[in-house]
């Protein structure tokens, strides 16, 4: 009986350093990310971003971002191997502000569709290197690079383990199934084009389309009130009392 009562704290005490003895990887951390590498880099980014949640405003699961770090190995923290895509997007994730991806603190989550920007300096690493980590350890479903000043831009899928090339369309857009949206190039840029064809407007274009239907409408009423004047002159001339909305 005494046996047994002295081995009860062991067996707590035991139990109690096995728990003490878990170290919880940090889920704090701040992208580590190095300066883009032209104005153009920085601008495709947002532009990207800006359509894709315009887009999907009505949506709250998903998280888009760029140049942003994701942490994806509590162990390659001190060694500083992590990535941080040009543009990627996580589906099926609370959509919030975070100040890195961090993959132990997102449910294991990566992320659904990566795009690198393309630069003379980083092409080979984004076409090898980081085409074989997407592959092979994040399993990202789609991925694509684009060169904004050749305007280089290929899209693969993965399929049995292995990115696959996506067939473009006659235009040269590439169809994600991911976003259920095209990709595709349009005035030197990459852009979104919906199901449909129909692009993607940035909130300028949005502001601009609206500002030309209203100067449309406009003169679509002076034309028309301009044609019931000359209809009314000439009523009159005949000797008829028009009776004529104003």
């Amino acid at each position: 009986m005494t046996l047994a009562q002295d081995s009860a704290p062991t067996d707590q005490i035991t139990s109690l350093n096995d728990t003490e003895d878990i170290i919880i990887p940090p889920c704090d951390l701040l992208s580590d990310e190095p300066p883009l590498e032209s104005d153009l880099h920085r601008d495709q980014i947002e532009l990207l971003l800006a359509c894709l949640k315009w887009w999907w405003r009505e949506r709250t699961d998903f998280y888009a971002t760029g140049n942003l770090t994701i942490y994806f190995s509590p162990e390659h923290i001190t060694t500083r191997d992590f990535r941080g895509p040009d543009f990627f997007v996580v589906l099926g994730t609370e959509n919030r502000p975070r100040k890195s991806w961090i993959l132990w603190a997102e449910q294991g989550k990566y992320p659904n569709v990566i795009v690198e920007l393309l630069s003379d300096s980083t092409a080979k690493i984004d076409k090898d290197f980081k085409k074989k980590l997407y592959q092979d350890t994040f399993r990202t479903p789609e991925y694509f690079w684009f060169h904004p000043n050749t305007l280089e831009f290929q899209g693969f899928i993965l399929m049995a383990g292995e990115y696959q090339p996506i067939e473009p369309t006659n235009q040269g857009w590439l169809w994600s199934r991911q976003l259920e949206l095209f990709l595709g190039i349009y005035e030197s840029k990459l852009r979104f084009f919906s199901p449909e064809g129909q692009l993607v407007a940035t909130p300028e274009e949005r502001a601009e389309i609206a500002q030309k239907q209203a100067e449309s409408e406009r003169q679509q009423r002076e034309l028309a009130q301009q044609q019931v004047t000359e209809l009314r002159a000439r009523l009159k001339a005949l000797g008829v009392e028009p009776d004529l909305p104003d």
